[in-house]
């Protein structure tokens, strides 16, 4: 009896998930973005593609960590070609450091407005065009008709956008797919690596539609996303070798 409830259940949010504005990606093997233990959270344990993403960041330190944790799932949605818009009101994001995410910077388009409503009206324009690999934009404040209109937008053209909200006034309602909080966590050193460690987060994932919040914290390493057990777990077996 409990397996035929659940089996009810599954299939009731399979249907519900195309309504809601979720589809599945048309090529599914083409891109897949690993964000290890995270994407069990998602619909079918897939990042969803073709859908909006917003950040909220109440601290400039978020919104930097937000744009590195970004430039982790951008490096997976551009492998297979195509060029990525980030759009905001100032020089955020020092290009050369794009390249230890596996991103080339000239894959990045960088356009700098300084009135909100013209970022939004650039991205809404973005998201349509079908041979972008991502769109990123920089602003404050979010309605509900706006972001309506941003998703309406992706699920034509199948672009990924990402929002990430600087220091915004108002978390109510929207209509993006997932609304996350990234933060950095101190980096942990080793004796055989000296200096500054791999880039660490604490990945809070607010809301997801059809899926199960949560919270991890994961490293950036070897061009990958990494739980921080694992990686420890790693450090230790290489210690009893070298021991």
């Amino acid at each position: 009896m409990p397996s035929l409830k659940e089996n009810i259940i599954a299939q009731l949010q399979k249907d519900i998930l195309p309504l809601m504005g979720y589809k599945p990606p048309v090529h599914a093997g083409a891109v897949e973005v690993e964000l290890g233990p995270v994407k069990e959270a998602f619909p079918h344990s897939q990042f969803p593609l073709g859908a909006i993403h917003e950040f909220i960041c109440p601290a400039a330190e978020d919104a930097v960590a937000s744009g590195g944790f970004i430039a982790g799932i951008l490096s997976s949605l551009m492998k297979t070609g195509g060029t990525c818009l980030w759009i905001s009101s100032s020089r955020t994001i020092f290009p050369p450091a794009l390249k230890s995410f596996g991103i080339e910077p000239d894959k990045i388009i960088f356009i700098y407005l300084q009135k909100e409503k013209e970022i939004l009206w650039t991205m809404e324009e973005a998201l349509k065009c079908e041979g972008l690999a991502a769109v990123v934009g920089e602003i404050q404040e979010l309605s509900f008709m706006v972001s309506r209109r941003l998703q309406l937008a992706v699920e034509q053209s199948r672009v990924t956008g990402f929002i990430i909200r600087r220091n915004p006034r108002n978390c109510s309602t929207t209509a993006c797919i997932t609304r996350w909080k990234i933060s950095s966590v101190p980096s942990e050193l080793n004796d055989d690596m000296p200096g500054v460690g791999f880039p660490r987060w604490n990945v809070e994932l607010l809301k997801i539609r059809n899926g199960k919040p949560g919270s991890w914290t994961i490293d950036w390493v070897e061009r990958k996303f990494r739980p921080v057990h694992s990686f420890v777990s790693l450090l230790q077996e290489r210690q009893k070798k070298t021991g």
